[in-house]
């Protein structure tokens, strides 16, 4: 299996800069995992494609304001920090540029904060051990910008926006930008539906985001993030899957800690902890029924586990008509549902 199976054509133009006005106005594709049929339509009619029952399971992650610029204290260099998971004793850090930087380094940001290099790791990752008095998150807020990604160029007037409406649990480095889509209003009326809405937590980092370098896919090692699904989530979820009732996944972040969970166990149950879970074609789905997403950039893991949901060449044709719809692309973009809606060529 190769990347460059994975690829598409893009026009640069379709990479959505901004977020729309209203979260809900995005458009939706949706594409049956079976017949690879397709249906075009908005987000905020996403209700009609939910039924009374079904589980909808979200991540609840809150991006934290994780890049900061500062100086290294021996030479003044410029140096930029992407803050990606808190180990306890230490941060593990991407950084640039990753040369100028070696353990025992120390960088300087704004007199309230230090960062000291105890470790060096592959590809721009390091680890650091933080100096500061006070309350970290507060310090980030003054000192950090939200780490958005690079190929989005515009500035972000309001960070929330890089913020699902319902995240509360503080850690990723990402959003988990398949929620973008949701408002207070819309999860109200899916819920008043009879559609049980359940949380677990995934902090975005490298396992997301990492380009895949190699030629096989097989080759590819995914960084591993850290999850949690509490027990009152767990019980549920095991009750929805002995009724038969459908557990759609808001997001790949979250696919990714329902399939983590039930490949360990066979069932649901309440744990923490880091997977390096890599979703490509011929992945059996323990989990999920459907995926609500985003499009995702070619050749990315993301990519290859849509695939795996909804077969390779069902996914790429439906990235082709998105292309010629002109849909908008990547984080601030369009939507995707992926799910059981017809097993012939009719209509959805």
């Amino acid at each position: 299996m190769k990347t460059d199976d994975f690829d598409y054509n893009l026009d640069e133009s379709l990479i959505a800069q901004t977020p729309l006005d209203k979260r809900d106005y995005s458009r939706l594709m949706l594409v049956d995992k079976k017949t690879g049929f397709f249906k075009h339509d908005h987000f905020y009619n996403i209700i009609n494609y939910l039924n009374k029952g079904d589980v909808l399971v979200l991540n609840n992650t809150r991006v934290i304001p994780a890049r900061i610029i500062g100086e290294k204290e021996s030479t003044g260099a410029v140096i930029e920090l992407l803050l990606l998971e808190d180990l306890g004793d230490t941060w593990e850090c991407l950084v640039k540029p990753a040369r100028r930087i070696k353990p025992g380094d120390v960088i300087s940001f704004g007199g309230i904060l230090k960062a000291e290099c105890t470790l060096e790791k592959d590809e721009g990752i390091k680890y650091f051990k933080l100096i500061y008095d006070g309350i970290l998150l507060e310090i980030l807020e003054e000192l950090g910008t939200m780490p958005l990604p690079p190929y989005i160029h515009e500035k972000l007037e309001n960070p929330e926006r890089y913020q699902t409406v319902y995240s509360k649990i503080s850690g990723s480095a990402a959003a988990p930008t398949a929620g973008l889509h949701f408002t207070k209003e819309l999860l109200k009326k899916i819920e008043k539906k009879g559609i049980e809405i359940l949380y677990v937590t995934l902090h975005v980092g490298l396992g997301t985001f990492r380009p895949v370098k190699v030629d096989n896919v097989l080759e590819h090692k995914m960084h591993s993030e850290y999850y949690d699904m509490s027990s009152d989530v767990a019980e549920k979820l095991n009750k929805a899957r002995k009724e038969g009732r459908k557990i759609i996944a808001v997001g790949t972040t979250t696919t990714r800690v329902l399939e983590t969970v039930m490949h360990k166990y066979n069932e649901f149950k309440p744990c923490s902890g880091h997977t390096d879970i890599f979703i490509y074609p011929g992945f059996e789905f323990k989990g999920i029924d459907s995926l609500i997403t985003n499009f995702h950039l070619p050749k990315s893991t993301l990519v290859m586990l849509v695939s795996a949901l909804a077969g390779k060449e069902n996914i790429l044709d439906a990235y082709k008509i998105a292309t010629e719809e002109k849909y908008r692309f990547f984080s601030f973009g369009d939507s995707m549902m992926i799910g059981d809606f017809k097993n012939d060529k009719d209509e959805i």
